[in-house]
């Protein structure tokens, strides 16, 4: 599949849902997966150059302090992603956000047809975390978000972790529960987030002048770049896969988990999607530019058998509750991977590229459906 299947797959994000959320028949290809049961990553000892891409402008360094997300001038927005999918789970990530009015930080779940989990952290509000999730795009709603109080975001690293199941989504700040959405509240389940994600981790500038008001509203107001830099810090970030794969695939245009295949058979899907990083403004630095070694990162085997949760598939907390097992044709998949997974290498995501897609997105988003 190459470059062309990575150039179908940004199409298919960018193409498939309508704005009133429903889907639209372009076919996604498949989904290259995580391939372990528990993936951890401890971005103070480096990178992980293996799992994750650049996307957006300015660069991402590296540090004692974790990943740091900087922006330093207006136009930048750092961001990375995960070069692989997980298809339901827990998303554990231990940060600081950044300050500044109008500067928006995130983790973000996303999948190819626009399903989304969210963490938010607006700059001038320091002892707040926001919650929001998409199903398929669908913005016609306006009671997905959530806002939920606590301590200091900007100078205390706190564990914001997100359990996703077929049933519910559970988003918890240091081991309590801050909200829950049920399946069955997201409009019957049709705007429920249910098909394979990726992780992205970044930075922007809602109080940018040049966005609409609402928006600049939102992030707390318009943003001061003389006052720059603004950085988030990412110290760690682990993904439990309840579903080990070596790919995703969408068996037709429902949207449905049920309609997901999960493939344990190497495809090449994995290696095919997989390109070169690049290290400058564009991409992910560490403090002395240079790639070396991968950092300490843990990867628990996947199990031999399949057709049923592996062991290993990484337990979660005792706050945590995982998908109760459903019946007949309702049943998630729960399928372990048999091999070990194969190392690539990341793709480099070409400006041109990317702002061609953005425009794609963007008439598609106002375009008629």
């Amino acid at each position: 599949m190459g470059s062309k299947g990575r150039a179908e797959r940004l199409i298919c994000s960018a193409f498939d849902s309508g704005r009133g959320g429903g889907t639209r028949k372009v076919k996604c290809p498949a989904d290259p997966g995580l391939e372990v049961a528990s993936y951890m990553v401890d971005f103070t000892e480096g990178d992980d150059y293996v799992s994750w891409s650049s996307l957006g402008t300015g660069p991402v360094a590296f540090t004692p302090s974790g990943a740091e997300f900087t922006i330093s001038r207006r136009g930048q927005s750092p961001t990375i992603f995960t070069n692989w999918y997980f298809f339901f789970g827990q998303v554990e990530v231990h940060l600081r956000a950044a300050w500044g009015t109008g500067i928006v930080s995130s983790v973000v779940l996303e999948s190819d047809d626009l399903d989304e989990i969210d963490w938010e952290w607006i700059g001038g509000t320091a002892d707040q975390v926001q919650t929001n999730y998409f199903g398929k795009g669908n913005m016609t709603t306006w009671d997905r978000g959530g806002k939920s109080d606590m301590g200091d975001t900007q100078h205390t690293t706190h564990n914001y972790t997100i359990d996703w199941t077929a049933e519910a989504i559970t988003w918890y700040v240091d081991g309590a529960a801050v909200r829950t959405l049920a399946y069955e509240n997201a409009l019957g389940g049709r705007n429920y987030p249910q098909t394979p994600m990726r992780v992205k981790l970044g930075i922007w500038a809602g109080g940018d002048p040049a966005n609409a008001p609402g928006t600049i509203v939102w992030a707390g107001g318009e943003t001061d770049y003389s006052k720059a830099p603004f950085t988030m810090y990412v110290e760690r970030v682990k993904v439990t896969n309840h579903n080990p794969a070596y790919s995703y695939a969408y068996m037709d245009y429902s949207g449905t988990w049920g309609s997901i295949m999960v493939n344990n058979e190497d495809d090449g899907v994995s290696d095919e999607t997989k390109g070169d990083f690049v290290v400058g403004d564009n991409g992910i630095v560490t403090e002395s530019n240079i790639h070396g070694a991968a950092p300490k990162n843990e990867t628990d085997a996947r199990s031999s058998g399949t057709g049923s949760r592996a062991n290993g598939a990484g337990a979660p907390p005792p706050s945590f509750t995982t998908a109760a097992e459903h019946s007949g044709s309702t049943q998630p998949p729960n399928l372990s991977a048999t091999s070990a997974a194969k190392r690539g290498r990341l793709f480099d995501w070409g400006s041109g590229l990317v702002l061609a897609i953005a425009a794609a997105s963007v008439t598609v988003a106002f375009g008629a459906v």
